[in-house]
């Protein structure tokens, strides 16, 4: 008797303790459809950048993005080789640094395949001088330095045959060299240097043609310190960047339309003071 009531008692007690198990297992259960119920689920973008103006302007639509579901990750870099190395190899998500012209030659010469998703601002490339105070002072025999490589380097040596300093081979061709320099009145002196070194080289040479966004960083205003800057026309507006397996996704779309929203028409414009003019 005694053994058929501890069976009886022993039963109930197990029956009990897994009741209470599956109500808590069903209580945590809703709680966490509670808890992702509704609402998006979040991204990450990593996006590698130049510091300025490009790393602040994405820093500045941060807070806009957010509200969309996307955590934006800045990756800053002083070289133009390796953002899109990065992103090639899927360390980066996207960038947003550099100008179609530039990205083209970067695709060819790496057999990559990188794309544009969109047109964000130009930066108006300047002439600058730490010694002239106008183009025209320039002795005989000025040294000129430009960038190493090949679409800015060309893009230097069209501003300078635009400024009547040298005549080209091909006027419209932006790969051009210095060996495609036909006339050269003033015996100018070439010096082919990465272009982040430019301005820091600048006291070295006669004049230096300096990317904008290096150009700010080493707090040079181009409205106000250049002595020439392309046409606000110029063919070289910055691009976000993506690869062709990722550029139609919705973080990304997401982003390049935050790039491109009059929030940050504004900031541009606020910011930079013409120095940078939005491209959209």
């Amino acid at each position: 008797m005694k053994k058929w009531v501890f069976a009886v008692l022993s039963l109930t007690l197990i029956a009990v303790l897994a009741a209470c198990g599956t109500k808590s297992t069903t209580s945590d259960t809703n709680n966490a459809n509670e808890n992702t119920g509704g609402s998006p689920r979040e991204v990450e973008l990593k996006v590698g950048a130049s510091p300025v103006p490009h790393a602040e302007i994405l820093e500045a639509i941060k807070p806009q993005l957010e509200k969309e579901g996307v955590r934006l990750q800045v990756v800053q870099f002083n070289d133009y080789v390796q953002p899109n190395v990065q992103l090639f190899d899927k360390q980066l998500d996207a960038n947003f640094y550099q100008h179609v012209p530039y990205l083209d030659v970067m695709n060819k010469e790496r057999k990559m395949d990188l794309v544009s998703v969109g047109a964000v601002h130009l930066e108006p490339f300047g002439i600058y001088s730490q010694k002239y105070k106008k183009l025209d002072e320039l002795p005989d025999g000025a040294t000129v330095a430009i960038p190493n490589d090949a679409t800015n380097g060309g893009r230097a040596l069209l501003l300078l045959e635009k400024q009547g300093l040298i005549k080209l081979k091909d006027a419209s061709n932006i790969e051009a060299t210095v060996k495609d320099i036909t006339e050269n009145k003033k015996n100018l002196k070439f010096k082919e240097l990465e272009a982040a070194m430019l301005p820091r080289q600048l006291p070295e040479v006669d004049i230096a043609l300096i990317n904008t966004n290096y150009a700010l960083e080493a707090k040079l205003n181009p409205t106000k310190d250049a002595l020439a800057l392309e046409d606000k026309d110029s063919p070289y507006a910055n691009v976000l960047v993506a690869r062709p397996d990722n550029k139609d996704s919705e973080a990304i779309q997401k982003l390049l339309k935050a790039l491109q929203s009059p929030e940050t028409k504004k900031f541009i414009e606020d910011k930079y003071q013409g120095a940078i003019i939005p491209a959209f």
